[in-house]
């Protein structure tokens, strides 16, 4: 029961981050820039962490999952459950923002739109190539998972954690939204590629895969780095 509820808590962290952060990208993007998107995405993570931090410790998110994973903190099992429920949150997520766009008559359809999805050469309004978009999404998740795992290592400072993960949060997609929308987050990815693809374009989900592998890969990065901090330091890994 107890892991039931931790993956619903999941499946409900996800969707709002999913459906408020994508929707404000591509309903308000235009008025409210990157700045806005990018608080959108990192003041959900902070709404979320008083909703359901006590449950699940709102990783929302399979990059922070994995760190965890990696780091020691959740087990193989458990992994895979909050794996399940974040994607599950983030493809309803999209497929109700789906029928929001739809239903705005003023937003030029889901073609005009795009439902907040990433990607990269003529997908990212940069340019950035696949390579590119690749190094770029683990190094943004490696500095964002880092935090997460520093920041609630400690008593200290875990209780403000939602905050400052927040806007962390924030900050990455500052930089990472010019260049591929920002992921760092492969169910925030996947949804909404999801979505795109049941209208007919395709190009998301075929780029997809970036976006779910390079953020697994920076979260392992992050755990690494971290146990070595605390080897470093002579703590217990």
């Amino acid at each position: 029961m107890d892991s039931m509820k931790k993956y619903l808590a999941e499946a409900l962290g996800t969707f709002t981050l999913t459906l408020f952060g994508c929707g404000s990208a591509c309903i308000a993007g235009s008025t409210l820039g990157t700045v806005g998107i990018a608080l959108a995405f990192g003041l959900s993570i902070v709404c979320m962490a008083f909703v359901i931090g006590n449950v699940s410790g709102c990783h929302i998110n399979p990059a922070v999952s994995f760190g965890c994973y990696v780091d020691g903190r959740m087990s193989l099992k458990e992994l895979y459950g909050y794996w399940i429920a974040q994607f599950v949150g983030g493809i309803v997520a999209a497929f109700a923002l789906l029928f929001i766009v739809t239903q705005c008559g003023a937003l030029g359809g889901v073609a005009e739109t795009g439902l907040g999805c990433n990607g990269f050469d003529a997908a990212s309004t940069t340019g950035l190539s696949m390579i590119g978009a690749f190094v770029v999404e683990v190094i943004l998740t490696c500095v964002f998972v880092l935090t997460i795992l520093g920041v609630t290592a400690d008593n200290k400072t875990s209780h403000f954690g939602g905050l400052v993960i927040g806007l962390t949060l924030t900050f990455v997609h500052i930089m990472g939204i010019p260049l591929t929308g920002t992921s760092v987050n492969p169910a925030r990815s996947f949804g909404p590629a999801l979505a795109m693809a049941v209208t007919g374009n395709t190009v998301a989900l075929e780029q997809v895969w970036v976006f779910i592998f390079a953020p697994l890969a920076g979260a392992a990065l992050a755990a690494a780095i971290f146990k070595g901090f605390k080897s470093f330091y002579g703590a217990e890994a």
